[in-house]
């Protein structure tokens, strides 16, 4: 970290410790022509603020590895930081693993690019894989772009060490990210996330081979896993197909669109693996492109805004359902052609999925395994506590054991393996934001196997002239309707955020969270961030708690349960809001949910925008209602 107060010396040389000789050997750290020119610039220029920003922090590295926008200095994703990122995680892993010049690493990118600096997917994961092999570690590096489930598949394929993906997932085009996996095949949870970015401290200078990409491309260190891991990824999840027959004779019309991302010849691969006929897939969206030109966010979470070009090809077509990945693959959106409106699309939530999709597996080993009870006892699903808890209804009422986790796949990948060391069959878990783990042969979300596995569910609905819309709803008819709304409000200033949660914690005095919200009474409050639920003996929380980021979950005395936190990788506060209730009370149960999420909103959520807010919701909420 370097505070930037006296930044250019009437020489013009940068000045970030004092030292001219130390700011010297700085600069020339700065080996990437663009990267070096920009920081040049930026001197020249006197941008003050521009170097602060740059050169001001350091990015964090956590549980969720990097994340930041591709540029110069210490606070981007750039070819230095890169190294030294690895050069970190390299020493922690030789602390971890007596076996790790035996077993290696995998590294996986995907297609992002951002010219003005010079930065890549591809560039930082070769820059990864020389700073490994310098050191005698073997890594197994994908010769071409991959979807991010493939590295944690690829660690327990091969009994690897560890892994990382070079991806911004769905993140702005000028982002990139640094995402970790450990040898068990799930995200990295702590004490691993301290262990990292203390060894990245110690090791900043290059290590003498690290820049050595050539050199490192030739080592005898390096494999290509490419073809054998797409091989067996395709061979693996035929495992889920249960209907072989009815895909190959299906007539249902899906379109697919990979965002401009990577999930094109992926799906396409894994629909084939399903005998499932081709998806049409949106021509203007179906290569790789980093500048992400036919939409404003690349994130099929937002909804029809990313579905505009989907839809057209859909009513071309005359298909029926479209599938959506995010740019590197690991989530999926679902969205459906409803019948009683001409040109009316239905774009499911993540929750509505989650919902859609846990049923069907669980349908789905109900007819491989039979429903006996000896065998149901081992069954296990997952959600994060801020997703839907319909899987909690499910798992009452069928007789297998539903668990939830904090938010992240990281958790949910964790858990499912100690589970799984354990012998328990975890068939499913899902979170909130169009995540799903629909094999256990990846510990993280999939968009790629949901893609195919939701082709195949939309096949047999459709031979039995059901649509998903009509099975969402006798889903909630059997086992209780579960409404909900997630959103969020954009927050780029860290103190605003913090005083919006001491504010909650200290609502009516000290240490006194609100008592009611929306003329509902709450009857518990857990603090995911100081550790307090009210719900237990001892007032501490069961989860893991973190001060570094921000949670409060109320629950409400009709059964109402709303979530509050900050996101680890964007600049937002999000909000969760679920109403559960029997079979019956659909109606009721929208109304009384409306008035709840509105009382968040107008009460708990201050910020000036909150008009607007409402006024949308508001909107949202009847188009709800009508479609439940």
């Amino acid at each position: 970290t370097y505070n930037i107060s006296a930044v250019i010396t009437v020489t013009g040389v940068l000045c970030l410790t004092g030292s001219h000789e130390t700011d010297k050997g700085f600069t020339q750290k700065w080996k990437n022509p663009k990267t070096a020119a920009a920081v040049r610039s930026m001197v020249k220029d006197r941008a003050m603020s521009e170097l602060q920003k740059c050169f001001g922090a350091r990015m964090e590295f956590g549980t969720a590895g990097l994340r930041a926008a591709m540029g110069p200095g210490v606070s981007c994703m750039n070819d230095l930081t890169i190294i030294q990122t690895t050069q970190g995680f390299c020493a922690y892993l030789e602390q971890c693993f007596t076996d790790l010049k035996q077993k290696g690493v995998v590294i996986g990118f995907d297609a992002r690019a951002h010219p003005p600096s010079g930065g890549s997917s591809k560039r930082f994961a070769c820059l990864a894989a020389s700073v490994l092999i310098s050191r005698g570690v073997p890594v197994y590096l994908f010769s071409d772009i991959t979807p991010t489930p493939y590295v944690p598949f690829t660690i327990s394929h091969l009994g690897l060490c560890a892994g990382v993906m070079v991806t911004a997932s769905h993140n702005p085009k000028q982002d990139n990210g640094y995402k970790v996996y450990w040898a068990n095949g799930a995200q990295i949870i702590p004490p691993h996330d301290k262990g990292i970015a203390a060894a990245i401290e110690q090791n900043l200078e290059p290590w003498p081979k690290s820049w050595d990409t050539d050199g490192a491309l030739q080592s005898s260190l390096l494999n290509d896993p490419y073809q054998d891991i797409h091989r067996e990824y395709c061979k693996t999840i035929q495992q889920h197909c249960f209907h072989r027959e009815l895909n190959k004779n299906s007539e249902v019309k899906i379109v697919h669109t990979s965002v401009h991302g990577v999930g094109h010849i992926f799906v396409q691969a894994a629909f084939k693996a399903f005998d499932l006929h081709p998806p049409y897939a949106v021509e203007q969206q179906k290569d790789p492109d980093p500048e992400f030109p036919t939409v404003k966010y690349p994130n099929p979470e937002e909804g029809e805004g990313v579905l505009t070009l989907s839809f057209a090809l859909a009513d071309q077509e005359g298909a029926t359902v479209i599938l959506a990945n995010d740019p590197d693959a690991d989530r999926l959106a679902i969205a459906e052609k409803q019948e009683r409106s001409v040109g009316q699309w239905r774009v499911f939530s993540g929750n509505e999925l989650g919902a859609l999709l846990g049923w069907w597996i669980f349908q789905c080993w109900k007819l491989q395994k039979g429903e006996g009870k000896a065998s149901i006892k081992d069954v296990y699903m997952l959600s994060s506590t801020v997703s839907s808890k319909i899987l909690r209804a499910i798992a009452v009422k069928e007789g297998f054991h539903f668990e939830e986790t904090l938010t992240g796949f990281k958790w949910m990948g964790n858990r499912a393996r100690e589970l799984m060391d354990q012998g328990k069959n975890v068939l499913f878990a899902f979170e909130e934001a169009i995540g799903y783990m629909c094999s256990p042969a990846v510990l993280d979300k999939d968009g790629v196997s949901a893609a195919a596995i939701a082709g195949e569910f939309v096949s047999y609905l459709a031979s039995k002239n059901i649509t998903l819309s009509h099975q969402l709803r006798s889903i909630y008819e059997e086992y209780g309707y579960h409404i909900s709304k997630n959103s969020y409000f954009i927050c780029h200033n860290q103190d605003t955020i913090k005083q919006m949660f001491e504010r909650l914690r200290n609502y009516d005095g000290e240490n006194s969270y609100p008592k009611e919200c929306g003329g509902f009474a709450i009857t518990a409050v857990r603090d995911l961030t100081t550790g307090y639920d009210s719900n237990q003996p001892d007032n501490k929380a069961i989860l893991p708690t973190s001060k570094s980021s921000q949670m409060i979950t109320f629950t409400f005395a009709n059964g109402g349960v709303a979530t509050i936190r900050t996101s680890g990788t964007e600049p937002k506060i999000k909000y969760y809001t679920e109403l559960c209730a029997a079979p019956g009370n659909r109606f009721w149960t929208a109304s009384l949910f409306h008035t709840i999420t509105i009382g968040l909103i107008k009460k708990i959520i201050i910020i000036d925008i909150c008009r607007i807010i409402i006024i949308i919701y508001c909107k949202h909420i009847i188009a709800e209602v009508i479609l439940l």
